[in-house]
């Protein structure tokens, strides 16, 4: 697990705050540390007690730069404690965030059975006057709904979205680029921003209902840009343009600018699919047809089909059978810096490998070790090495999934003759340079590349 410095972050000088964390998950974890950090007194509760445990032990369950550090550190000051159950992290707390998971149902809704079983569980031990925080990402609405469960007239609910990258979480939360606090009672609403007061950001006081629009229209603009720039990418291998002049061209307007706009295989993760068709959801449910987010989602679609196509025309093999190839794949998680699979573009486009026939071998800096049972159900199927180098040995065609640094840096000439000469990278990150493949014997394929 990651034990990055946070150097950078100094501990503040601790207030008499009582914060409580349901939840110890990405979200959840994450909150409570950097609040712990920030001087604020935090009792964080799962349900799990294996995970519990671990975090009491000094470990913790996700990787993500920075956060097992940060949390050890505040569990020495005596500033963050681990608890089992929602009402343990909410008995005596001023301020009681709500981190669960919100997992998203076939028709697009966000399924609130875990938030709505956390309410229920707090809602006899809160204090009178304490403020409730959705923090978990939820629908329109879904602040009235925790007030209906709460049943509780002296208790304030107020939405406070997080816009946490993995791999990058311990930086948003404590340099974000805004806190957003929406709230029906106002001193409710400042007690939450008064948390961030440390914090050099603008915050932003508004309505419950426009705080958690806000969360939906963010990723949901994100995931356009990164679709948008990869529709681009396709266009570009049809005209011959070289996607990274028109991306250096476009993005040095500092209207739409740099971020976001690298051609890959899709967007993917625990948020940008379940809150992009979340939007659509709840534009639906209300009336409006968001034709522009489901077209995002459809892009998004086709460019993780084109690089199945892209492998197949490596092979010389018609997409509809890829019987007796075998598929060197480097990376799995949908993004380097995390251990998520979820929604993974390599994890759907291995799958459609698989159904079509191929063998796939794959590399990946976070399953070397014991796998957990989610990762085996999502990698079944799939040979697993220990080494970025081992999945060269017999197979036809080499793919780059994820950009770890590390595969950057590879050793091109060592995994030509592994492979052999004249068998292609399918660079779906456009990580590599293409003239060192070239130069190595190898022939290469990225994203919208010349």
């Amino acid at each position: 697990m990651s034990t990055e410095s946070t150097e950078g972050f100094k501990p503040v000088e601790a207030t008499h705050i009582r914060l409580g964390v349901v939840g110890a998950g990405y979200v959840g974890l994450t909150t409570g540390a950097c609040f712990a950090h920030l001087g604020h007194h935090v009792v964080c509760g799962d349900i799990d007690q294996r995970k519990v445990n671990m975090l009491n032990g000094g470990r913790i369950p996700i990787v993500e730069k920075g956060l097992e550090r940060l949390v050890n550190e505040n569990r020495a000051l005596g500033r963050i404690e681990f608890v089992l159950g929602s009402a343990a992290a909410a008995v005596e707390a001023d301020i009681v965030f709500l981190c669960v998971p919100t997992p998203q149902d076939e028709d697009g809704s966000a399924d609130l059975s875990y938030l709505q079983q956390a309410a229920r569980e707090i809602a006899p031990v809160l204090k009178p006057g304490a403020v409730v925080v959705n923090k978990s990402t939820v629908p329109v609405g879904s602040t009235i709904a925790v007030e209906n469960v709460l049943q509780r007239n002296d208790v304030f609910v107020v939405s406070n979205p997080e816009f946490l990258r993995e791999g990058t979480a311990v930086s948003d939360f404590l340099k974000p680029d805004r806190v957003v606090v929406g709230a029906a009672n106002r001193a409710a609403a400042e007690q939450v921003a008064a948390l961030y007061a440390s914090i050099d950001t603008a915050i932003i006081v508004t309505d419950p209902v426009s705080a958690e629009t806000i969360k939906y229209a963010a990723n949901g603009f994100l995931a356009m840009k990164i679709s948008f720039v990869n529709a681009v990418a396709a266009m570009c291998e049809h005209v011959g343009a070289d996607v990274g002049a028109v991306v250096d061209g476009i993005g040095s307007d500092t209207r739409i600018g740099m971020r976001f706009l690298n051609p890959g295989p899709g967007w993917g993760g625990s948020c940008f699919p379940k809150d992009s068709r979340a939007l659509v959801k709840i534009a639906d449910d209300y009336g409006y047809d968001f034709s522009m987010m489901r077209g995002a989602i459809t892009v998004n679609d086709e460019q993780r089909r084109r690089m199945v196509e892209k492998i197949a025309k490596a092979v010389g093999r018609h997409q509809s059978d890829l019987s007796g190839v075998t598929v060197g794949a480097l990376g799995l998680t949908f993004k380097a810096g995390t251990d998520d699979l979820r929604e993974s573009p390599a994890i759907a486009i291995i799958t459609e490998l698989l159904e079509l026939g191929a063998g796939v071998r794959a590399f990946d800096p976070t399953t070397s070790g014991e796998l957990s049972p989610h990762q085996e159900t999502l990698l079944a199927g799939v040979e697993l090495v220990s080494e970025p180098m081992e999945i060269g040995d017999g197979v036809d065609v080499v793919c780059v999934f994820t950009e770890w640094p590390e595969f950057a840096q590879i050793d091109l000439d060592s995994l030509a003759k592994r492979v052999g000469k004249g068998t292609t990278i399918v660079d779906t990150r456009n990580l590599l340079d293409p003239d060192q493949v070239k130069n190595a014997g190898l022939r290469y394929d990225g994203v919208g590349r010349r």
